[in-house]
């Protein structure tokens, strides 16, 4: 007992905060793991616990699905590849140059994510089906031979998938951006390197610990992403991982245990693909925030400011300005058709959607759950963060591990996973928005432990070490030094984080109650059953919804932070 009184003390605050938040996510994580590796096993009654008969069957039969594994890391490669490179020609554009209005630029890149992926899934749909999607009909009718775009393609997926991850990219990536010294920059430019060189031998490297956090975050992303596979995947008759998890769950009986293997299977890619992000952030010296003064300046691009401007407005019009579109002229329809000599328009979608009392509920239900979410969740993982990036405590990698787990596993499978956990437990919140708050949590510590990641490793370490040396405490320090530092990735986890609550659809397809009804499986249900029509209505009111709700939490944000420098 005296030896255990005589270590305590030695721990100090952020040990024992450690213990204490990493005790907590390791019960979020772990137990609900526990439930999705029995299953795995399982051969008995689906979803019995402890399982009444278990075997390695569920594992061996997977050389049947060998064709769906290779389908899912072609889609996630392809999509992956093109968000990151979307996101980075974004970042480098609208915080590195000094092209006009970059700032209202930097915020409507923002409004892809805001978006659901289900959205812009249908929304493309209607855009660039084979035969009678708009673009295709336009084709033909300037005389155009067969369809210029098929959608239904692997390719129109991961098209789909990487326009609306590539702005989670891009939030990643600027915030690394914003945060580089731009002396480095400048020092090339003195020495003759053009402006082409400078980017891709100064600034890329510098900012490769965004890059590859975006990168790591982006592929766990497509390897688990759903809506987009669902929509645009099953007419075209092509499976992923994912959707093979949705179609395991729907027969009779449901086939548990191989949706369960199916979704640890991308457990080993997600392993992988961290260890191989360790190796390379191992090799050199990131750290570009100094105890040395900074301002970020805008690199002057010349003439070619105008090509940049475009190059930014492009992405605006195929992820928002064109689905969006798309989605409206499809909503007011009765039949849903792209030939407008032969559109009847209404306005009944919209009053049937509005008119589903359950509809309104769960608009609120998703709202509540961001705030929530988000606010609670964002000081918890950018004390994480820290630790894993920061301290020397035993054991931080493998805690890195346990807490990507949740990115790695589909949320589809995952939420399977804390249905079955959270029903053998004594604790009544099953079916209510306790249980879908503790889920969204759990589901999103690797998008804000990834999008912080960035930003702490370009903190140098020598500042926290100059307070130390001048007697501050812990406390004093991540309050006065490290949070100020990190107040950009704080902001961009907090928003990234609202917004993939209030449009999360995998974990909620089995975690909602009667009482606890969220937006997009109400989309999803509108979509298996009704009409694309009644579909799209409902997808136009929860964007509505979203880019209000993101309006006003800006404009209480500045006021907020204008009453603070007043």
């Amino acid at each position: 007992m005296s030896a255990l009184s005589r270590r305590m003390p030695q721990l100090g605050i952020p040990g024992l905060l450690m213990l204490l938040i990493l005790a907590l996510c390791a019960a979020l994580v772990i137990y609900p793991v526990v439930f999705i590796v029995a299953e795995s096993f399982n051969v008995g009654e689906p979803g019995v616990f402890p399982p009444e008969a278990v075997s390695i069957s569920n594992f061996t039969s997977m050389s049947q699905d060998l064709g769906i594994l290779v389908n899912t890391l072609l889609v996630a490669f392809g999509a992956t590849i093109m968000a990151v490179i979307i996101g980075f020609v974004l970042a480098w554009i609208l915080t590195r140059t000094n092209i006009p209005g970059r700032h209202r630029l930097e915020r409507l890149m923002e409004l892809p994510y805001y978006m659901t992926p289900l959205v812009g899934a249908m929304a493309w749909a209607v855009l660039a089906a084979p035969k009678n999607g708009l673009l295709n009909q336009v084709w033909h009718g300037i005389g155009g031979p067969g369809d210029l775009f098929n959608i239904y393609h692997p390719l129109g997926i991961a098209w789909v998938m990487a326009l609306f991850e590539g702005t989670v990219a891009f939030v990643m990536i600027s915030a690394a951006m914003k945060s580089m010294d731009p002396s480095l920059e400048e020092s090339s430019r003195v020495f003759g390197a053009g402006k082409f060189r400078t980017a891709t031998r100064i600034t890329l490297p510098l900012v490769a610990p965004g890059v590859l956090s975006a990168t790591v975050f982006v592929f766990a992303e497509m390897l688990g992403a759903f809506a987009a596979a669902f929509v645009l995947g099953i007419p075209g008759r092509y499976y992923v991982v994912t959707t093979a998890i949705w179609e395991a769950t729907q027969v009779f009986p449901p086939e548990y245990g191989r949706a369960a293997a199916l979704g640890l299977s991308l457990f080993a890619a997600m392993v992988v693909t961290l260890t191989i992000a360790k190796l390379i952030m191992r090799r050199g010296a990131y750290a570009t925030i100094t105890g040395k003064a900074f301002r970020p300046r805008a690199v002057d691009v010349g003439s070619a400011k105008w090509l940049l401007v475009a190059v930014a407005w492009f992405y605006i019009i195929v992820s928002v300005i064109l689905p969006v579109a798309a989605l409206l002229l499809t909503s007011f329809q009765k039949f849903a058709t792209v030939d407008l000599s032969e559109s009847i328009f209404t306005v009944a979608n919209y009053v049937t959607a509005m008119s589903t009392g359950t509809l309104g509920q769960a608009f609120i239900n998703s709202l509540v759950l961001g705030l929530s979410v988000a606010t609670v969740g964002v000081p918890v993982i950018g004390v994480l963060t820290w630790i894993i990036y920061r301290s020397s405590m035993p054991g931080r990698t493998a805690v890195e591990y346990v807490l990507m787990f949740p990115q790695s596993v589909p949320r589809v499978i995952f939420g399977l996973g804390l249905l079955w956990a959270w029903i053998n437990i004594p604790i009544p919140i099953y079916g209510t928005l306790w249980l879908l708050g503790i889920a969204y949590f759990t589901v999103f510590l690797p998008l804000g432990l990834r999008t912080m990641a960035g930003v702490v490793l370009q903190v140098d370490r020598s500042l926290e070490e100059c307070a130390r040396v001048c007697g501050a405490s812990w406390v004093h320090q991540m309050r006065t030094i490290s949070l100020p530092l990190l107040r950009p990735g704080l902001a961009a986890a907090w928003l990234l984080i609202f917004i993939a609550s209030v449009r999360e659809l995998g974990a909620s397809i089995f975690l909602m109650g009667p009482k606890s009804k969220v937006v997009s499986p109400a989309i999803i249900n509108a979509w298996l059953t009704s009409s694309s029509e009644l579909s799209a209505a409902m997808a136009m009111i929860l964007t509505a919804t979203v880019f209000v709700a993101v309006i006003l939490l800006f404009t209480v944000a500045r006021r907020f932070t204008g009453t603070q420098q007043a």
